[in-house]
């Protein structure tokens, strides 16, 4: 008689179905770690905020602009945003990493210990979204607003709306710039597939260009190729990206 085989140990994570409330449990898990790491980072970031933004309205606006407090909490207010804007940026790794491995579970087990590598760019993204925001942007996007106000109105400009401008500007790229990881996301866990992104590249690249020119605040075609042709870039070389990753995805569930 044949003895009898030790029953297999059980993986420290599978694909068996959870309850309504686990889903729940892991969900409110999961967010209170996210929640935690921007609310550490912005305390983190709190108090040097105060400089952060005299240096940004110095650099941006000029020393010959005055902003104005039009409360007595429109200051706090102003570095209370900063130091949370700074904080999403910063804790962009930590958010991206909660958000998968929530999704993770009805797909592969292989693919958690995937999430390491894409999680680690993010903070690139996010770096180089800013650096181009400052170089190429933001600069000729405040100099066409300055424009068009002085043609019409004196200007009087309030701390907490100007600098929230800004602060949203580097934000907005800093998340454009997490394109290539989104979409492979996406690709990995299947919904979306190299052939799928080449048919409608036109459709994408209109929409861009569209949005290009909506965000261009003085209607300049240099200023909307400027907001569009990164976006269309980020766009082609997450093709090339999940391009090249898509044979390492097809040989796993083999190789399981």
């Amino acid at each position: 008689m044949l003895a009898e085989r030790p029953p297999l140990a059980q993986p420290e994570w599978d694909q068996k179905e959870m309850p309504f409330t686990e889903h729940l449990r892991e969900l409110r898990g999961r967010l209170m770690i996210a929640l935690g790491t921007v609310g550490m980072l912005a305390v983190f970031l709190f108090w040097p905020s105060q400089f952060a933004i005299t240096w940004l309205k110095n650099e941006y606006l000029g020393t010959q602009i005055t902003l104005h407090a039009f409360a007595p909490t429109d200051v706090i207010f102003t570095e209370f945003r900063f130091s949370l804007y700074g904080a999403v940026v910063l804790g962009l790794p930590v958010l991206v990493y909660q958000l998968w491995m929530f999704i993770v579970p009805a797909f592969h087990p292989k693919t958690r210990r995937i999430v390491y590598g894409y999680t680690a760019p993010s903070i690139f993204l996010a770096a180089a979204g800013i650096a181009f925001c400052h170089f190429f942007i933001i600069h000729r996007v405040l100099t066409a607003l300055l424009g068009i106000t002085t043609r019409v109105a004196d200007e009087t400009f309030g701390v907490e709306s100007t600098l929230n401008l800004i602060l949203l500007t580097f934000l907005a790229f800093a998340l454009v710039f997490q394109t290539p990881m989104i979409m492979v996301a996406l690709a990995r866990i299947g919904l979306v597939n190299v052939p799928l992104l080449r048919k409608y590249r036109r459709y994408a690249g209109m929409g861009i260009l569209l949005l290009g020119g909506l965000a261009a605040p003085d209607a300049s075609p240099i200023t909307m190729l400027l907001i569009a042709g990164p976006m269309y870039v980020l766009y082609e070389a997450s093709i090339w990206i999940i391009l090249l990753l898509e044979k390492s995805w097809h040989r796993e569930p083999s190789a399981a």
